[in-house]
């Protein structure tokens, strides 16, 4: 069966029934469609019997299923052993990157955090033995449930009969492309693969972002030149590469559930004249799983406006009087302003008379009189306690350890906020119903009394709790309090304070990623 007689209303495999066309492109078709069994919308994409790469598109996306990274779009259903071959994936429901960027760049700072995800779950991929090689601002997706999806995995290269020598770079460029984009709102790389104004080049080599958009940090402007060719500074190799580099700059958390929005921008060098953007840009005709471009999930772009002028006055002098009862009005008015000035005069008498510092106590007498009252005691002092150890930790059913735990467990205390310590990556939230929880011991040195404990975590989804005691065995130390991730710092205080020589902070359940991942740990309180 051709794409061509393919319409609204067909059901393939008995379940999939094509809803909306979405896009045509190069023998293919992308349609929204219902899983009549499931009752859910899904991505389908059906194939002309003339694409000459049906065989390998099905094969790519039955790989692509395997994938484990909730940020990579997941694929349900591939077959081309009927009439019609199809593939069948989630429908991600968001906005692209390139469409975040049709008004201004994102803050350098969620700039990075954006791609920092976006390199990770390719990294993913690679691990897999899976790469992308045709990543643009389409492929990047911020849903509408707050989480990165990337589409395309393995299945675009086919459609597009893309090849690569080295794949691992080809990613690196194409994710360095998109870092370039969200920090500039400019697409460096060919123009028929981004509406975004092209980047502005000298001999081919477009200029560093810095260079075109003020207010970026040297550390991020030098790993998107790292990962372009811009410069003298060694390439990035691998995407897990360029995702370790991210780790390391300033980063801005990314919002649950709401649009990434834009701040004020800086205001931008000189660049060349920008071409203006089409009316009605092209919707992406070569995603497998690309949803319609949805209207904005975005607050208002990084522009000033000018704050509104004043309303016009409601002032009685200058507005003319109406009617017969004007007259008497203005006087009422009159004669309620002179109430109201007395009964003022009246209170503030009666609060002076109150407070015992007025007429009864003889002049010359050098300040207030002692009624006997006493001062309530000073506040205990709430201060930084400093952490002389850590280690990772968990509690877990014998013989299934966690052996990457033990890495990374001092960067949480180490001063930074980018700290390195994660878990693998597991299939649910619930670490594969091998373990209770996972995290970071702190040892204090000797028994202390906390009263909050300032966590950061890039991650979002999950829960995380704090326990403190003397006892290294987390089911002996006291809870005092939990919190689901936020994607940025959060903190648990303890009502009333707790003591003990250690803290834990750990996992219950791992965020959306299904990895757990670990920052500055801060805990605050009074040696005991």
């Amino acid at each position: 069966m051709s794409t061509s007689v393919i319409e609204p209303g067909t059901r393939l495999a008995g379940r999939y029934r094509l809803e909306e066309r979405i896009s045509d492109s190069g023998g293919s078709s992308l349609w929204k469609a219902i899983d009549e069994i499931l009752a859910r919308a899904v991505a389908v994409r059906t194939f002309d019997p003339e694409f000459p790469r049906i065989a390998e598109a099905v094969t790519s996306a039955r790989s692509a299923s395997r994938l484990t990274d909730p940020r990579c779009t997941q694929v349900f259903d591939a077959d081309d052993s009927g009439e019609s071959a199809y593939v069948v994936s989630e429908w991600v429901a968001g906005e692209t990157l390139e469409g975040m960027l049709g008004k201004a760049p994102l803050e350098p700072g969620r700039a990075a955090t954006l791609l920092y995800e976006a390199a990770e779950a390719v990294a993913a991929a690679h691990a897999a033995g899976l790469s992308h090689l045709c990543l643009t601002p389409r492929d990047l997706v911020w849903t509408t449930g707050g989480t990165v999806k990337i589409l395309g995995i393995a299945t675009d290269a086919v459609l597009h009969d893309r090849t690569a020598d080295d794949p691992a770079a080809e990613d690196v460029r194409g994710l360095g492309r998109m870092l370039y984009a969200a920090l500039t709102a400019h697409w460096p790389g060919d123009p028929d693969l981004s509406d975004l104004p092209a980047a502005p080049a000298t001999d081919g080599v477009p200029h560093a972002p810095r260079q075109v958009q003020a207010g970026i940090s040297h550390g991020v402007d030098a790993i998107v030149c790292r990962c372009l060719g811009i410069g003298p500074g060694e390439p990035i190799a691998a995407p897990a590469d360029l995702a370790k580099a991210l780790r390391g700059v300033p980063r801005t958390p990314l919002p649950l559930f709401a649009g990434l929005g834009h701040t004020a921008p800086p205001s931008p060098r000189p660049a060349p004249a920008q071409a203006p953007r089409p009316a009605n840009p092209s919707p992406a005709a070569t995603q497998p799983h690309r949803p319609p471009e949805p209207a904005s999930h975005v607050p208002p772009p990084r522009a000033q406006h000018a704050p509104p002028p004043p309303p016009a006055s409601t002032s009685t002098r200058t507005a003319p009087a109406h009617g017969p009862g004007s007259s008497k009005r203005q006087a009422n008015r009159a004669l309620l302003g002179i109430a109201a000035a007395a009964l003022t005069v009246i209170v503030g008498i009666g609060a002076w008379a109150l407070t015992g510092t007025g007429g009864g106590e003889p002049e010359g007498r050098g300040g207030p009189t002692d009624n006997g009252k006493t001062s309530a005691p000073p506040t205990p002092t709430t201060v930084k306690l400093q952490a002389v150890g850590a280690e990772g930790i968990q509690d877990s059913k014998p013989g299934h350890p966690d052996t990457s735990l033990g890495k990374g467990a001092e960067t949480v205390i180490d001063g930074k906020p980018s700290g390195s310590w994660e878990t693998q990556t597991y299939n649910d939230a619930q670490f594969g119903k091998y373990s209770k929880g996972m995290g970071v011991l702190l040892d204090m040195g000797k028994p202390v009394k906390v009263s909050k404990v300032k966590i950061y975590s890039s991650e979002s989804g999950g829960m995380l709790q704090v326990r403190v005691g003397d006892s290294k065995t987390p089911r002996d130390l006291k809870r005092i309090g939990q919190q689901p991730a936020t994607g940025g710092e959060l903190t648990i205080t303890a009502s009333p304070e707790a003591t003990g020589q250690y803290v834990l902070v750990w996992f219950t359940t791992l965020p959306t990623s299904l990895k757990g991942r670990l920052g500055e740990v801060t805990v605050y309180g009074a040696a005991g």
